[in-house]
């Protein structure tokens, strides 16, 4: 797969993936800084920590909230690792 393919795949998966890695990194921070530093109650942990995992949509949709978080979580990281040119082995090719 060619740069060019690469940047459009990462630039058309960016705005779809965001908002759940938004939420599900917010909710994390959130529920953790809270409960180790501000006493965060049970019940308001609990709600950070539902809406965290995808609990939200149901049991039979949570396992591919889950699933579809990791795998764009994956393809965004392969595809923008690659573009960085962090592996090449000659960085004069890249220009």
């Amino acid at each position: 797969m060619n740069q060019k393919t690469l940047r459009k795949l990462h630039r058309r998966l960016a705005p779809i993936i965001f908002l759940p890695f938004f939420v599900t990194a917010i909710t994390g921070i959130i529920y953790r800084l809270g409960i180790s530093w501000f006493g965060l109650s049970g019940d308001a942990a609990q709600i950070l920590l539902v809406i965290h995992q995808g609990e939200y949509l149901g049991e039979q949709l949570k396992p591919i909230y889950v699933l579809l978080n990791g795998l764009g979580l994956i393809a965004m990281l392969v595809t923008g690792i690659i573009m960085s040119g962090l592996f090449r082995k000659n960085s004069q090719k890249a220009n």
